[in-house]
C-alpha cells in the first residue's frame, strides 16, 4: 500500500517545508486542499516549487467552483512548473458547500463531474492553433484558436472524490483514481466501495490495474495515545454531522451515535460531540495512538486501499500540535519506518 501525505497547515511556508520533508522521507505524493479560505492551486504551486520529485496533488479541488477551462489551464501550468508531477483530484463537496459557500446550484453531481473530466482531457489533448468546441449536457464551449505552449503532458491523471455508490462508480468508470473520504470505515470500503469500483470498471470496460483506489486515512499520532484517540474522536464527530456521510454510519447501525453527535454539534457542545464517538468508530475509521500502535493499525488498511493518503485530525487542534502530528507521521511512516 503506497503512502502519501495530505497537507492542511498554514502558513504557506510551512506547507513548503513539509513537502520537502515528505519528499525526503519517500512519500509518493503530497496533496493540497481547497476550502473557503484556501486555494488548492496556489498551494500546489508553493509545494511544487519547493520540491523536485514528489507527486503534487489536489485532494481535492472543487470541480464546479471554477470553469473547467480554467481548471485545465491551472493544472497544465502546474504540470509544467513541476515537470509533470501533478495529480488532479476533483470533488463536488457537499450541497451546503456548493450553495452556501460558493453560490452555485447543486445539480446532477455525478454526470456533471464525469463531463468535467471528459472536457479537461479534451482540452489537454487539443492540438494548438485550431478551434476548440465542446457540446455537452452542462458545458457548451467554443474557443476560436486554442493552444497551450509548454504543455508537458496531454493526459494529466484525474482522481475523483466519492462517498456514495453512484459517485464511486462514476470515479471507477471515468477517472484514474478515487479519493476516498476520511470517514470511510474499513467495513464501508469492503462492502460498498470495492463493489462500486468493480461495477464502474465493468461499465467503463477497464481493468482493475488501471484504477488507483486511494483514500484519506485519518492518522492521530502522539506519544500520549489517549490524546491521539481523543483527537480522532473529535474529527470523526465533526464529519459525522454532515448528512452527506450518513450512509457510512448507517451501514454500521450507528444511528443513535449519529443523532447524539448532531444534537451536540447544534448546541456547539464539542466535548459532548466528541464523547458520543465510540471506541468502535475510532477503530474502524482512524489510525490513532502512539507511533508503534499506529504502525500496527495502518496494516489493517492494506488490501483495502491501493494508496493511503495520511491526514492528521485538524478540527479543534492547535497549530503547534498539528505540526507535531505531521512530524510524527513522517517519522513513523516514511521510507525507513
Amino acid at each position: 500500500m503506497r503512502r502519501s501525505l495530505v497537507l492542511i497547515v498554514d502558513p504557506l511556508s510551512e506547507l513548503a517545508d513539509l513537502g520537502r520533508r515528505a519528499e525526503a522521507a519517500g512519500f509518493e505524493a503530497v496533496w493540497l486542499t481547497d476550502f473557503f479560505n484556501r486555494d488548492v492551486f496556489v498551494r500546489m504551486a508553493a509545494v511544487g516549487m519547493a520540491t523536485s520529485t514528489i507527486g503534487v496533488g489536489s485532494g481535492i479541488g472543487y470541480a464546479f467552483a471554477r470553469s473547467p477551462v480554467l481548471t485545465a489551464a491551472a493544472a497544465a501550468d502546474l504540470d509544467e512548473l513541476t515537470g509533470g508531477r501533478v495529480i488532479l483530484g476533483l470533488g463536488t463537496g457537499t450541497r451546503r458547500m456548493q450553495e452556501k459557500w460558493y453560490g452555485l446550484e447543486f445539480e446532477s453531481p455525478a454526470p456533471k463531474t464525469a463531463e468535467v473530466i471528459r472536457l479537461l482531457r479534451e482540452l489537454w489533448a487539443a492540438p494548438g492553433g485550431r478551434p476548440f468546441k465542446f457540446d455537452g449536457r452542462f458545458y457548451k464551449l467554443a474557443i476560436d484558436f486554442f493552444g497551450r505552449p509548454g504543455r508537458v503532458r496531454s493526459n494529466i491523471p484525474v482522481y475523483l472524490a466519492g462517498v456514495n455508490k453512484i459517485m464511486i462508480r462514476t470515479a471507477a468508470e471515468v477517472a484514474d483514481g478515487l479519493v476516498g473520504h476520511p470517514l470511510f470505515s474499513r467495513r464501508y470500503i469492503t462492502e460498498v466501495v470495492t463493489p462500486a469500483v468493480a461495477e464502474g470498471l465493468r461499465r467503463g470496460g477497464r481493468e482493475r490495474s488501471a484504477f488507483d483506489l486511494a483514500g484519506f486515512v485519518s492518522v492521530a499520532i502522539s506519544a500520549d495515545g489517549n490524546q491521539a484517540r481523543e483527537e480522532a474522536r473529535r474529527q470523526i464527530g465533526f464529519y459525522a454531522t454532515a448528512l452527506t456521510y450518513e450512509a457510512i454510519l448507517n451501514l454500521h447501525g450507528w444511528t443513535k451515535e449519529r443523532e447524539t453527535i448532531r444534537a451536540a454539534f447544534e448546541r456547539f457542545d464539542f466535548p459532548a460531540m466528541t464523547a458520543a464517538v465510540t471506541d468502535e468508530m475510532v477503530e474502524q475509521m482512524a489510525v490513532a495512538g502512539t507511533p508503534d500502535e499506529c504502525r500496527q493499525q495502518l496494516k489493517k488498511w492494506g488490501g483495502l486501499l491501493d494508496h493511503a493518503m495520511l491526514c492528521p485530525p485538524s478540527f479543534g487542534v492547535r497549530p503547534e500540535r498539528l505540526s507535531e502530528c505531521y512530524r510524527l507521521i513522517i517519522d513513523t511512516f516514511g521510507r525507513d519506518s
